[in-house]
């Protein structure tokens, strides 16, 4: 099969790898239909994630049709369409019988991220995502060993397109999870740091759920005017205003800062020049700056929501202010398989539009391209798909004039 694979940062090539395997009872061989490039590719991308290995396959966006089932797979069957969570968890053990997938014990058999050898076992494993999350090949190829298949696969109506359902696999719950850590309610303020994927569909969540003033901070403006236009935020560009914080606090009733706020940036965020220094030398794993500004927007008693990942250790972190502040920090990655049911939902019902974000369609052939463009943010590029299996084609924005659809 033809699979998009990691030769060292900045140097993906798609080449010839062997087809997936039945492992174990409860496999299944997926033919992917559609994939996608995320933000959190990027890291891997760039260098940033320890242990992972060349010819490692990434990518934990993706969908397609079932292909093959091992003898105790009784959820799916052949021929069944489905979006595959980045997820992968058992459904047996005692973080999954709380939906709390994210948090599986059974499935990761690498060492974790984590610097603090008691938090044994690791989390789950995630597809396409280094040893430190299982080694688990990713669905940047033709065909994938989808493991768990009792709990991961969902199922997914024919009457709607792979873009429409596509970020049920990852983004879109993410975002959701975002903003319902976020506590956001009809007449919520919030504020958004990052406006990539991510940032776009939390606030396209948050404007679902009623929220009724929404900030949105990045540096890039095209990523800021499509926001502003698409979901109504107010934009704040980080490279003209050097303290985004003081503008949010200053447009809040009593200067308070905003109920919520959610960081969808992460350990890459532009930080100090000290900063900078540290993470070179392997002294942290993570820039604070985004953190930093997450605690100084947001008012007493409020909360900060992180989807955005974080590594290692981080410089600066202000304790102290979130503590005098009675700060409500809620984070990690993504229960998925807890939020698929209602999330399709409302894409049935029109109230949510996640294909909106994207711009770029390219064949699986043209992944480095595609992680190029994404990468450099060229030609106001959102969001990268990929399709297996066709032609090359040329690269083609949508039509970004279609509006959030409101709740009604």
């Amino acid at each position: 099969m033809r699979a998009m694979t990691y030769h060292g940062a900045h140097d993906v090539r798609v080449e010839t790898v062997p087809d997936p395997k039945l492992e174990a009872a409860d496999d299944i061989i997926l033919r992917v239909t559609a994939t996608a490039i995320c933000g959190s590719d990027l890291h891997l991308y760039r260098g940033k994630i320890p242990t992972v290995e060349h010819g490692d396959i990434f990518g934990h966006e993706f969908m397609g049709i079932v292909e093959e089932t091992g003898p105790g797979v009784t959820a799916v069957q052949r021929g069944d369409r489905v979006v595959i969570p980045f997820v992968i968890a058992c459904g047996d053990c005692f973080f999954c019988q709380q939906e709390l997938y994210a948090a599986c014990e059974t499935t990761n058999e690498g060492p974790g991220a984590a610097l603090n050898k008691k938090m044994i076992p690791p989390p789950a494993a995630l597809f396409g995502y280094s040893r430190l999350y299982g080694g688990i090949p990713g669905g940047q190829a033709e065909l994938v060993r989808v493991p768990k298949a009792n709990t991961g696969p969902f199922k997914v109506p024919g009457t709607l397109s792979d873009e429409k359902v596509l970020f049920l696999s990852d983004i879109l719950p993410t975002a959701w999870q975002a903003v319902i850590n976020a506590g956001v309610v009809q007449g919520s303020s919030l504020a958004i740091y990052g406006a990539g994927p991510v940032g776009l569909l939390t606030a396209a969540c948050a404007r679902m759920l009623g929220a009724e003033q929404i900030f949105m901070v990045d540096h890039h403006q095209y990523r800021l005017d499509y926001a502003q236009r698409t979901y109504g935020v107010i934009p704040i560009n980080f490279d003209e205003d050097d303290d985004p914080a003081d503008t949010i606090t200053s447009q809040t009733p009593g200067h308070r800062g905003v109920d919520a706020v959610v960081d969808a940036v992460g350990l890459e965020a532009k930080g100090s020049t000290t900063e900078t220094v540290m993470a070179t030398l392997k002294l942290e794993g993570s820039s604070g700056k985004a953190l930093r500004q997450c605690i100084a927007a947001v008012r007493r008693g409020g909360v900060v929501s992180v989807p955005g990942v974080y590594a290692g250790f981080i410089h600066g972190f202000m304790f102290g202010d979130a503590f005098d502040k009675g700060l409500t920090f809620k984070m990690g990655q993504t229960h998925v398989q807890r939020f698929l049911p209602e999330l399709l939902g409302y894409i049935e019902t029109g109230k949510l539009q996640p294909e909106a974000i994207i711009t770029h369609r390219l064949s699986l052939e043209q992944a480095a391209e595609g992680y190029k463009i994404f990468n450099k943010k060229q030609e106001e590029c959102r969001k990268v798909i990929l399709t297996p299996g066709g032609s090359d084609v040329s690269l083609a924005q949508l039509d970004e004039t279609t509006p959030f659809a409101p709740a009604t």
